[in-house]
């Protein structure tokens, strides 16, 4: 007999989260509010001097904008819902804001992806065409790549969220993670998910392959071009433009790479700590990787650096 007949439709779900780990639970949770004020002020700051420094008025920090206005966004998303998972007995989350929050995280990290992918269309364009860069990157161009980015990651929330929601949920209604991770609901369906993993791997292959590939090949003749300048400071210089942006990627890309292309274990023993290992990646991934964004931006660029010091010295001045 189908289980869909059996039992009544879920109405919430229960976040296991670390519920086995209490010590480390109280130690992230202060780890974690750290962090995200951290997240909130950095990229607050860098929003900010793009904004209101007319120096940093041009489409590389247009895009790095976007980016620090996305970080905001996909860390307030789920960083509430870990925080109170970590200080709350019972960790329950009824079943719209589940999937309110699985929509705001899908639609964050799907638009990152795109805006990443655009954000080295920029710096190759800057690099290998510099002639050409005010032409072909300008404000009626770079305007309607972001919009692009933002609208391509929203739709295909859109259509992963609705697939998700429109799925039974009769059995088991216990997540085995921080938040509404789509894998781990899915898990929990009493019906076929096949399409749900079919429409996934599409969209995996859209968003996560084709922008690598991208990215990739843009910084082949991003790299070639740097080798051919005859001067070291000109080569210096040259890569200091993209080295923020790489840094980013690496981390961005290489955190994902290591959550879903490791091997699982199947030794039961080793099954616990595995799942910890999962877990704590995840939570690098969705709070540390924000969180660094700024950092190596005000770190590795200097018109940044300047623009930032000079508000904070504006700032003073005002007090």
């Amino acid at each position: 007999m189908d289980r869909s007949n059996q039992t009544s439709p879920l109405v919430e779900f229960i976040l296991l989260g670390l519920s086995a780990y209490p010590t480390l639970e109280k130690t992230l949770f202060v780890l974690i509010v750290l962090m995200y004020l951290v997240i909130l002020l950095g990229n607050g700051v860098l929003i900010l001097v793009t904004i209101l420094d007319s120096r940093l008025h041009k489409p590389m920090y247009f895009f790095l904008g976007n980016l620090s206005f996305l970080d905001i966004c996909y860390t307030t998303s789920s960083v509430p819902l870990i925080l109170d998972s970590f200080l709350t007995p019972r960790k329950t989350v009824s079943f719209s804001a589940c999937f309110g929050q699985m929509f705001l995280s899908f639609a964050m990290g799907a638009t990152e992806c795109v805006l990443l992918g655009m954000m080295a269309f920029d710096r190759y364009v800057a690099i290998c065409n510099p002639l050409r860069y005010p032409v072909v990157m300008n404000k009626v161009a770079s305007r309607p790549m972001a919009i692009g980015s933002w609208a391509a990651g929203i739709t295909n929330s859109v259509v992963q969220t609705s697939q998700a929601m429109r799925l039974p949920f009769c059995g088991d209604n216990v997540i085995n993670h921080f938040t509404c991770e789509i894998l781990a609901v899915l898990k929990l369906a009493c019906a076929d998910i096949s399409i749900n993993v079919v429409s996934m791997v599409v969209a995996n292959v859209i968003f996560l392959g084709v922008p690598v590939l991208f990215i990739f090949v843009s910084y082949v003749f991003i790299i070639a071009t740097i080798l051919r300048i005859p001067s070291g400071e000109g080569r210096k210089k040259a890569f200091s433009t993209c080295s923020a942006h790489l840094t980013v990627v690496v981390i961005f890309y290489g955190t994902i790479l290591f959550m879903y292309g490791k091997p699982k274990n199947k030794d039961p023993l080793g099954a616990d700590k595995q799942d910890l290992t999962d877990k704590l990646t995840s939570l690098f991934y969705g709070v540390v990787t924000p969180m660094l964004n700024p950092i190596i931006y005000s770190l590795r660029n200097k018109d940044v650096k300047a623009a930032v010091r000079n508000l904070v010295s504006q700032t003073h001045l005002t007090e």
